[in-house]
Order: structure tokens, then C-alpha cells, then sequence
């Protein structure tokens, strides 16, 4: 079944679809009256659809059930991402989304390779939000995760303040992640590292501020595998990856 998001919560019998959602529905699924899709909302419902009308700009539906959306994971998980070289971000945020990811926030480090003007950030933070547009779609998400602005590495205290726990996985070693994860967190924050790793100074930053160093294994991972594997254990022992 085709799957959408809509931008507010749905309170009526009848809801119009517009926009590039409208297009994608009619030009290039060709998409006809009667057939079904489900639209997502905001406030973490899915409606079962059925197609009334489709004009040239709009698509509406008649909203057939209703229900809480079960494809969400019980534990947001907030991922911070060093700025990696070229495009490796794009293929980080499309797995991130499908593998359950509340937000993702790109931050500088002082090992990062890659260091765009902030004309091209705001371009690279448009394309990656996309990108999670599509994969929250395709992976039937309950909602699209947000890409927020690129945030500096000293930012990040103060941006995971509210998370039940917040860990930082350094190259050089730390914890194992079964140690620090009970596995009832409702909010947790996951700092992954640029194509050289951290500095030591950055770690012993992150940890004065209530940060808590991890390790991925023996192995040393690449920049852009460390984000996604950290995310599949963090779903691993919260159960939501079962």
C-alpha cells in the first residue's frame, strides 16, 4: 500500500493531498480513484485511506479507520553525526530513518575532513531531509525524522540535555554499550565521529558534561558504518528491534 504523510493531525471524514505527494500519487504511481493508501500524522496516527477525487494539483481521500501507529520504536533515539567527506552522509541518514532514528543532527568536530560554507549547509541539510522524506516512506515510518542544522561538537551537551542517557563512541576505546543501556531509556543520544575519529580533547569534553564513552568493538569502523551500527545495537537492547 502506498504510503504518505500528512502535515497536521486529521480530524475530518475527508483530507486533500497536495503538493509534490499529490503528483507522486497521480503521475508517477498512476494512482485512480478507489484505490487505497495510508496517510501518517503528526501526532503518531495512521488512517487507512481510499482515493475520492484526483485534479490536476490535489488528491483527496476518504479516511476509512484510524489507529495509532505501531511502526514507531518505544525509545527516540537522537543521532549526532560528524561531517564525513562527500556524500556519505546521504547513505548514513537514508539508513538511520529506516532503521528508526527520531532526528539526526550533523555537527563539526575538529577532525572533520569536510567543512561547507554555510550557503552549502543549508543546501546539504535540504537534501538529507529529503532523503529521509523518501526512506521514511518506503520504510512505512509513523513519521519523517527531522535533519536539523549542523551544530558544533561543543553544542552537544546542551542539545542532549534531555536524553535519559547520552554516549559517545570513540575509536580509542570505552564501555561496552550492554553496560550503559537498560534497555528502558525512553530518550537516548548516540555521537558518532568523523573520518579521523575524536580528539582526546573533545572526549574528555563530552564526558565532564555527563556523556558517557562507548565502544563498538575491537574493530575499528568507518566513519559512515559507526552511525548505523551503533543505531542497531541502541534498537537491539531497547527491544525494538526484535
Amino acid at each position: 500500500m502506498a504510503w504518505f504523510f500528512a502535515n497536521d493531525a486529521i480530524t475530518t471524514e475527508y483530507y486533500t493531498v497536495t503538493g509534490e505527494d499529490a503528483a507522486h500519487i497521480s503521475r508517477s504511481l498512476r494512482m485512480r480513484v478507489g484505490e487505497a493508501l495510508t496517510l501518517c500524522t503528526p501526532d503518531g496516527r495512521r488512517h487507512d485511506c481510499e482515493i475520492t477525487e484526483i485534479t490536476r494539483d490535489n488528491v483527496t481521500v476518504r479516511i476509512l479507520s484510524s489507529t495509532v501507529c505501531e511502526q514507531e520504536p518505544g525509545t527516540r533515539v537522537s543521532l549526532y553525526i560528524a561531517l564525513m567527506k562527500g556524500d556519505k552522509l546521504d547513505d548514513v541518514v537514508q539508513k538511520a530513518v529506516e532503521l528508526g532514528a527520531y532526528e539526526i543532527t550533523p555537527f563539526l568536530s575538529a577532525r572533520c575532513i569536510s567543512r561547507p560554507d554555510d550557503k552549502s549547509m543549508v543546501k546539504k541539510v535540504a537534501r538529507w531531509q529529503k532523503i529521509a522524506d523518501n526512506a521514511a516512506s518506503q520504510s512505512r515510518r509513523g513519521v519523517i525524522p527531522r535533519v536539523n542544522p549542523c551544530i558544533d561538537l561543543k553544542d552537544i551537551p546542551e542539545a542532549t540535555a534531555d536524553a535519559d542517557t547520552s554516549v559517545v563512541f570513540y575509536e580509542c576505546g570505552g564501555e561496552k554499550l550492554s553496560a550503559l543501556i537498560k534497555g528502558d531509556e525512553k530518550h537516548l543520544a548516540l555521537i558518532t565521529g568523523a573520518e579521523g575519529g575524536f580528539e582526546q580533547e573533545e572526549i574528555d569534553f563530552l564526558s565532564d558534561h555527563g556523556v558517557r564513552i562507548a565502544t563498538l568493538g575491537k574493530r575499528i569502523l568507518r566513519a559512515q558504518t559507526a552511525p548505523v551500527a551503533a543505531l542497531c545495537a541502541a534498537m537491539l537492547l531497547t527491544g525494538n528491534l526484535e
